[in-house]
């Protein structure tokens, strides 16, 4: 196993009056920096879109990562999450908290690094499309 965080990671946070939602995030570090992208459901009421899209940003130092997820586009409740979290020493989990900037509001995350490889999923996607 590598202590690198690139790679597909399937996670979880907890949001208050909605409970768990998951998502899937596919990280990719370069010296200290991350970057990357997230898939998630909308839990908006009445939200017209059933999957938001978001970019990660931001960078880790030793076992401490945090990131900004900038929803694309943003709307319906959305726009940006700061999360902080700490790596463990396998690096297979990412644990902490995400924030929305600005408020009060937070709650947990916990991402665990996906069993399968990048390209694994990528094929499983592009074998979800329709045919041409």
């Amino acid at each position: 196993m590598t202590d690198s965080l690139t790679g597909v990671w399937d996670g979880t946070f907890v949001q208050q009056q909605v409970g768990m939602v998951t998502f899937l995030a596919t990280l990719i570090e370069t010296g200290s920096a991350l970057t990357g992208n997230v898939t998630e459901p909308c839990t908006v009421p009445g939200c017209p879109i059933s999957t938001h899209n978001a970019s990660i940003a931001g960078h880790r130092s030793g076992s401490t990562v945090s990131f900004v997820k900038r929803y694309e586009p943003p709307g319906h409740g959305y726009a940006t999450v700061s999360y902080e979290g700490t790596v463990n020493a396998e690096a297979t989990e990412i644990d902490g908290r995400w924030k929305l900037p600005g408020t009060a509001v937070s709650g947990t995350f916990l991402m665990v690094r996906s069993s399968k490889p990048a390209e694994s999923v990528a094929t499983e996607e592009r074998a979800k499309e329709p045919a041409r």
